[in-house]
C-alpha cells in the first residue's frame, strides 16, 4: 500500500488539505485495509458498507466519527482510484447532534485555578479568553499577540481562515508574567516545546488536553469530562449571556456558517430562562384540590 498511500498524500496536497485532515485520511484508509487485510484497490462498495457497520456495532463509533471515516474512503476512491462513487450503495449516517459541556464561570476560575503548573494555567487562559481551537492555541506565535489594538490573531485556523479575536487585559497581564517567567524568551512560537519550554517547534495538542484533565481532577470537575474545547464552548456561551449577538460569536469563533453558532442559544440560562412556559399561562388546579359543586 505504500504507493497508492503516497499518491493519496499527494493528492491531498494538492488540493490544500489541513496536515491534520491528511493524517486523519490516511488513518482511516490504513484502518480500512487492515480490517480486510487487502489493499482497498481490491476492495469495493459492498466492503465500505460491511466496515461501515462493523464501526457502528462492534466499535461503537459516533455517526459523525464514521462519517470522517467514509469521506476518507470516499476520496480515496473517487480522486485517487478514479471510480464511481455511489451514495446509495453507500449512505452517509444520519447526523446526531448533542448539546456539548458548559462550565458556569464559577467552574471555569476553579479550573484555572487548579492548574498544576503556571504553564498550565496560561494555556487554559489562553483557551478561554480567546474561545480557540487547541491546535489554534499551540501554534499561536509571540507576533500575534497585539498589545497595541488588543487583538489575538489566529493564523490558518479551519478552514486555512485567519481570523482576530480580542485580548483580554487580563490574559494579557498574565501572559506578561508568564513571558518575564521564562528562561529563554522565545523569538516564534508564543507556547514552546520540551519541558523548559525552549524548543524550536510549539507545544502539542497533547499538552493542551492534559491541562485541562489535570486541572479538572484537581478541582473535583473531572466528572464532568471537561477538554479544551469544552472551554470554547464556555467562551461562547458565556458572550451569549453577557449580551454578545450571534453575529459577533460566529466571527470570533470562525464559523464559516451562523447555523454552526445557533447551538449556543440552546446552551445560554440567559435566552432559556427568558422564554416561558406554557404551562405557566394554564390556571389549573393545585394537586388534590377537589373540584366544586353546586
Amino acid at each position: 500500500m505504500t504507493h497508492l498511500r503516497q499518491k493519496m498524500i499527494d493528492e491531498l496536497r494538492c488540493r490544500n488539505f489541513a496536515p491534520s485532515t491528511i493524517r486523519s485520511y490516511i488513518r482511516a484508509v490504513e484502518q480500512f485495509s487492515r480490517y480486510f487485510n487487502c489493499s482497498p484497490h481490491q476492495l469495493g462498495p459492498a466492503h465500505v458498507r460491511q466496515y461501515q457497520a462493523m464501526l457502528f456495532s462492534h466499535r461503537k463509533l459516533a455517526s459523525n466519527t464514521v462519517t470522517q471515516h467514509l469521506a476518507a474512503l470516499r476520496f480515496l476512491y473517487v480522486k485517487v482510484l478514479k471510480r464511481g462513487w455511489s451514495i446509495a450503495e453507500t449512505p452517509y449516517p444520519k447526523k446526531v447532534q448533542r448539546l456539548p459541556q458548559v462550565l458556569s464561570p464559577e467552574d471555569v476560575s476553579k479550573l484555572i485555578d487548579a492548574a498544576d503548573s503556571p504553564f498550565h494555567r496560561i494555556l487554559l487562559m489562553t483557551l478561554y479568553a480567546t474561545g480557540a481551537r487547541r491546535a489554534e492555541v499551540a501554534h499561536l506565535k509571540v507576533s500575534d499577540i497585539d498589545s497595541q489594538r488588543m487583538v489575538v490573531h489566529i493564523r490558518g485556523g479551519k478552514g486555512r481562515k485567519d481570523r482576530d479575536v480580542m485580548l483580554s487585559p487580563k490574559l494579557l497581564d498574565a501572559l506578561r508574567r508568564y513571558w518575564r517567567g521564562l528562561k529563554r524568551k522565545p523569538t516564534d512560537w508564543l507556547f514552546p516545546g520540551n519541558a523548559w519550554h525552549t524548543g524550536t517547534r510549539p507545544v502539542t495538542t497533547k499538552v493542551l488536553w492534559t491541562a485541562c484533565e489535570s486541572a479538572a481532577q484537581r478541582a473535583g470537575l473531572r466528572h464532568k469530562h471537561i477538554h479544551p474545547h469544552t472551554l470554547r464552548h464556555c467562551f461562547a456561551t458565556h458572550l451569549l449571556e453577557a449580551g454578545a449577538d450571534l453575529r459577533t460569536i460566529q466571527v470570533l469563533l470562525g464559523h464559516r456558517d451562523l447555523e454552526e453558532t445557533t447551538i449556543y442559544l440552546h446552551l445560554s440560562t440567559r435566552h432559556l430562562g427568558a422564554t416561558a412556559s406554557p404551562l405557566d399561562a394554564l390556571t389549573i388546579r393545585p394537586q388534590g384540590e377537589q373540584t366544586s359543586r353546586t
